[in-house]
This record gives C-alpha cells, structure tokens and sequence, in this order.
C-alpha cells in the first residue's frame, strides 16, 4: 500500500496566488518592448482581387506593401538573394495578402506536397503569421506553396507551441511566373478572433522557404525563431468591421456503416455553433461523428512507459494549443466517444479562456456510449493571462467526474521571455482524487534559445502515487521523481559548397525516486550532417541506467543516411545496435517519399526491431504506407495501410472525400479494416463508411 500524502497546509488558492504575485516581481525586470522598425500601414481595398495566383497591381491597389526579406537561415540576418514582395490589404469581409517570389532559376522551383498541413514549408512556400490581439504571444499562421496546398494552425506561448490541427475555411491560389511564381491569399474575418473598432494594430510577419538551398527568409527580422511572434512586425491603422456573418451556424451529419458480416448502422449527429462577438466562439456537439478519423500510426516503444498519441477529432482541435504543457494536465485522448460535448473560447483584454465539458465511458475502447450509470462527465477550463509583452501565466483545471469521485488536477505555469534568447517555462500543480489526494507536482526550466543554439536546465518534482488520479484526465509517464534534465544543441552553417550544416546535440537526464534512491540516468548524443549534394547522414547514441525490479543498463547506437531531392523525393535508412533491458537489440528502418505529379504522391515507412532473447514477444515487423491523390483541393482520395506483427495488426484505410460549397458541405465514402488505434490489434472486420455533412 502506497502512503497516504497529506494535503498540503496551502490552499490551492494561496498557491496560485502565490505564484502569480511571484511573476509579476519578476516581471519588473522585464524590459519594455522597443518601437517596432518593421511596420505596414494597412490598406483597404475597394473591391475584392480575383484570387488567381496573378498579382495584378491594379486589383491591389491601396493595398500596403513591403520587400526587403532578410535571411532566418542559412546566414542568419544577411539579407535574401530571393527578392520577395508581399501586398497586404482588406474590405469588409477578409484579408487579403499576395506573395510575388522572384527566383533566379524559376525551373528549380519545387512543389510537391499536396496534403493539406503536409508540410509545405519543405517545398518552395510562403507563408505569414497574424497576431490578431497585437498581446505578442498568440496568433495563427498560414502557409502554401506552388500547388495552393493549405497549411494553417494556431499559436500560443509566443510561438513556443503551436497546433496545425486546427483547420479553417479559408483561399490560397498560386502560379508560375517568368521570373518565379506568385501566391495570393483571402482569410474571411469569420475565422479570426480579433477586436472590432478604429486604428487597430496587428502584428504581422511574411516567410518565405526556398527549400534547395535551405534559405529560410522573413520580413521582419532578424529572428531568433520563425514562429517567434513577439519578433513580428505590425500592421497598423487597421478599421475592423464587426462581424457581418450569421452569428449561429449548425452543421448535422448523416452515416451510415455497414461491415462484413452484413450488420448496418445508421447515426444522426451535429453541432451548433455561436459568435458571439469577433473574440468569442461557442458550440455544442451531440453524438459527434467520430468514425472516420486518420489512423494512429503505429511505432516502436523501447521504455517502458506510455507513449502520447497525438488528437485527430475535431471537437477537440479548436484552442488545443492552449493546452501544450510540459506536465499535460489535458490529455484529450483519456476521453473516449462522447454522446455530447460543449466548449467555449475566447478573449478578454490580454486574457484567453478556453472552458471544455464532455461525457464519455473510461471503460469503453471505442465502444457504445451514453450507457446510463457507466459515463463520467469531463470538465477542463484553462486561463492564460499575458503580462509584460510576450510572457504569460495560466491557470488550469482538469476534472472527471465518474460516480462520486472527482479525479484531475488543478495548476498554474508561466511562460517567461527576459529577453528575445532568455526565457523561462514553470508549472506547478495540485493533484486530487485518488490515494494521494493533494500530491504536488512542478517543475522550472530556463532556457537560451536563438537561432541557432539552445542550452536548458530543468530540475522537475513528481510526488509519489498521484500518477493515477491525474492521469484520469492527463498525461503522466511516471511519477516518484525528482528529476534534473539539461541540454546543449547548436547548428554550424557553412559558406564552402561540400557541407551546408552540421547540428549537434547532448542531452543528460537523471532522476531519483522520492526516498532518495537512483531510479535513472541516460546521457543522448547526436550529431547529423547535411551535404551541398542533398546528401546527409546521422549518428545517435544513448546510454543510460534503469532501475525497475532489477538493475538495467542500456546502450544503443543507430546510424541513418539518405537522400533527400528537396523536390518531394527522398530516401533514407537506418540501422541501430544495442542492449535494452538485457535483450540484444536490433533496429532496421527505412523511409522513402514519392512524387509522381503534381497531384499524387506516396510514402512508405519500414520498422524491423530484433530483440533476442524476447520474453514479451516484441520483435516486430512494421510496414506504414500512404498516399493521396487531389484531383482538386476539395476532391480527393486518401489510402493508408499498416500492419504490425508484434500484435498481428492490419490496419487499412481509404477515403474518398469531396467538399463542395456554397453553402459549405462534404460528402465522404470509407473503408476501413482493423483498429486504428496505436498498438491494437486488429478486431475490427471490413466496414464501408458513408457520411454526409453539411454547414448552414
């Protein structure tokens, strides 16, 4: 039996307190932001350009524009030989930007990335930040590249975390040139937060990636990171208009399942959502459709602790950024099917807020749900408050409810930025529930980061016994730790034309239980090269010691080569040898990437771990296979097959998917065979999905 821990004498509110008056001390430090040298004065435009790729300059006239990139990487504040201009105006409805990228070869030119939130950023793309409340720490970004190929996502922690999860309706159009190629964009006011009124300012910041060279460039600069939004420019004297579109959409759906053995299914769902002014969204879902969801995809686990999966479910993706903490209070994944679910975000002043509640069953695996007496009810609000320009602090509360019981946490982090290098990340939690009701959790990490280094030292305090009751609604590995982590990496970039980067990097990690007794040590180090022939290689090592029901000591050494055409062609492998937990280890892996056109391409990932002897029976084969072909934007077909013989696993799945508008709906056909959920077996027979969607 573990011991009992005391609450502590503190209140939960005395700490939080406590905490916070601590910041704002510390906050007194923290010097004022400078004038920003990087500035665009707004421009409304009369009547909306015609979104073809072609930057016609009478359709933007009035619009603001600036040149003038400077180099993120390789040469770090230099400016771009890639002359770039980028226009920026808006009406009533949207914004609107345009991109005209100059290339001295146009012929090298590469797009091959069709996947929306693909990774365009590893064609030639362009792309833009928008701090929309102008607090230095939020924003979104959005990307595309030579195809119109979306990419768009949220940030939080002034572009210390980020989510590309989160989707949005918006326009991207682009185009070949006779000196390079031409990008133009429309975001509708309806997707953004932001506050109405006169002579408001925004902060803004172009990029532009040009991969063959691995030229990084940005308008305002230099920066220390490319996401870093407290570095971004400003667009001022901006007029918004309040929000013209209907402040209640509803959008029902319609499946329909039948399987193999020729059982059928048919389920109505929907959600409701409200606007209720340019800061605030709210919706409520009931019986959302969660059966065709992208599969987990399946991996090789050498500890011995759970591994974190990221969320696909859209319910869940709207303010999800806000919930990026080393110590996960929110693991939305805890969360099975739900029978209903409801949140609300939004902003006040220099205050975000993101309220979620839901019902699920935690004994159900994908099963029935709403099965009366069984559902626990969820609840999570989080609280973030910018204080002294780009730096935060936030509180969190995560709760289930199941029966009598209530089990999460309750915690306040901060986010600090002493300087655009020097920073410092903080937690502090109170656990309750459980056998341990009132166990302690925290950490602090300052941090050096720039361009191209980054140095840490954390020191973390678990206590014993509250993994439990916290991971009812988070996400724990372990806990009985207090535990000391630090890192050094750095990139050397260089001119000579044999050799562009080398990076580096060592990470020790040590921690002790609470009695004081050594559980774990491992020292990581590694060291990658990239080659001027697109050629490049890389070496890790990792040693270390684990304390479990006997003394192990672990060493594994692997080594990856490859090629990489930075035109959506590449190929690598890899081989790893070693010792893991008194088993002789043996890794294979391999990875390649296809472009057979603009519009269709495949990936294919090989995994072959050996252990020898085997008690648990691990030794495994995995085959991860993809690919998708667009005959438009919104008409395309996706294909995803894995398997995993460790656990006889055969996953497949295809999907046919076409988004029509207006008004805004899709039609989408599945099949799909096996669980998709990471390390299940297959249990699932062959099942035919058909949903209907449609936005009013």
């Amino acid at each position: 039996m573990q011991k009992h821990i005391k609450p502590r004498c503190c209140s939960v509110i005395e700490w939080s307190v406590g905490v916070v008056f601590f910041v704002l001390i510390v906050g007194q430090g923290l010097g004022l932001a400078a004038d920003n040298p990087f500035t665009l004065q707004s421009g409304r435009i009369g009547t909306a350009p015609t979104l073809d790729g072609v930057v016609d300059e009478k359709e933007w006239e009035g619009a603001g524009r600036v040149s003038g990139f400077v180099q993120f990487t390789p040469n770090h504040g230099e400016p771009s030989p890639f002359p770039t201009t980028v226009w920026f105006g808006y009406d009533d409805d949207s914004v609107y930007i345009a991109f005209r990228c100059v290339d001295p070869e146009p012929h090298r030119i590469s797009a091959a990335v069709t996947t929306r939130d693909g990774g365009v950023d590893n064609d030639d793309s362009v792309g833009f930040i928008l701090d929309t409340f102008d607090d230095d720490h939020t924003g979104y970004f959005f990307l595309t590249n030579l195809l119109g190929t979306q990419h768009d996502g949220r940030l939080a922690d002034n572009g210390r975390s980020d989510d590309d999860r989160w989707d949005a309706r918006w326009q991207s159009v682009a185009t070949r040139t006779d000196d390079g190629w031409s990008a133009e964009f429309a975001i509708p006011f309806s997707v953004l937060k932001f506050r109405d009124g006169e002579d408001k300012v925004w902060g803004v910041n172009f990029v532009r990636w040009v991969p063959r060279s691995l030229e990084v460039s940005t308008w305002a600069g230099p920066v220390e990171a490319v996401s870093r939004v407290s570095q971004a420019g400003s667009v001022t004297g901006l007029s918004l208009p309040k929000i013209q579109t209907k402040r209640w959409g509803f959008i029902p759906y319609a499946l329909g399942t039948v399987n193999a053995e020729g059982e059928s299914n048919f389920e109505l769902g929907g959600t409701v959502r409200y606007r209720a002014s340019s800061t605030l969204f709210a919706e409520a879902t009931i019986n959302p459709d969660f059966a065709i969801i992208e599969a987990d995809v399946e991996r090789v686990n050498l500890s011995r602790f759970e591994l974190s999966v990221p969320e696909k479910r859209p319910f869940f993706m709207e303010g999800n950024e806000k919930f990026s903490q080393r110590i996960r209070q929110f693991y939305s994944r805890r969360i099975g099917e739900i029978p209903w679910g409801a949140k609300a975000t939004g902003t006040v002043g220099r205050t975000d807020y993101v309220v979620l509640t839901a019902q699920s069953d935690p004994e159900a695996r994908g099963g029935d749900v709403g099965l009366q007496g069984n559902d626990a009810t969820y609840t999570v609000g989080r609280v973030q408050q910018g204080v002294f320009g780009s730096s935060n602090v936030g509180l969190l509360l995560a709760n289930r409810r199941y029966g009598d019981e209530n089990t999460g946490s309750v915690g306040v982090d901060s986010t600090l930025f002493f300087s655009d290098t020097l920073g410092m990340t903080a937690q502090f939690l109170r656990v309750h529930g459980g056998e341990n009701d009132g166990g302690l959790a925290w950490f602090v990490r300052p941090a050096f980061d720039s361009a191209t280094t980054h140095f840490h030292v954390r020191y973390t305090n678990l206590d014993e016994g509250i993994k439990d009751a916290f991971n009812t609604v988070g996400f724990m590995r372990d806990d009985n730790r207090r535990e000391f982590d630090t890192n050094f990496s750095h990139t050397f970039w260089f001119e000579d034309k044999t050799v562009e980067n080398i990076e580096g990097s060592v990470n020790y990690n040590r921690y002790w239980g609470q009695d004081s007794v050594l559980r774990s040590y491992e020292t990581d180090a590694e060291v990658s090269v990239q080659f001027a022939s697109k050629w490049f290689a890389e070496i890790e090592y990792e040693d270390g010691f684990e304390r479990f029901e006997k003394d192990f000591w672990n060493q594994i050494t692997t080594v990856e080569a490859g090629y990489d055409t930075r035109a959506g062609r590449a190929l690598s492998v890899g081989v790893g040898d070693g010792v893991n937990f008194d088993s002789d280890l043996r890794l294979y892996t391999a990875e390649a990437r296809f472009r057979f056109s603009d519009s269709w391409n495949a990936s294919y990932e090989l995994t072959r771990l050996i252990l020898n002897p085997d008690p648990d029976d691990e030794t495994t084969w995995i085959h991860v296979l993809s690919s998708d072909y667009y005959f438009t934007n919104d008409l395309f077909v996706k294909l995803f097959l894995q398997t995993n013989s460790a656990i006889s696993k055969e996953n497949v799945q295809a999907l046919f998917v076409w988004r029509f508008k207006p008004p805004f709906g899709s039609l989408q056909v599945a099949y799909q065979r096996g669980t998709s959920e990471l390390g299940e077996e297959s249990t699932q027979d062959d099942t035919l999905f058909t949903k209907l969607s449609w936005v009013f």
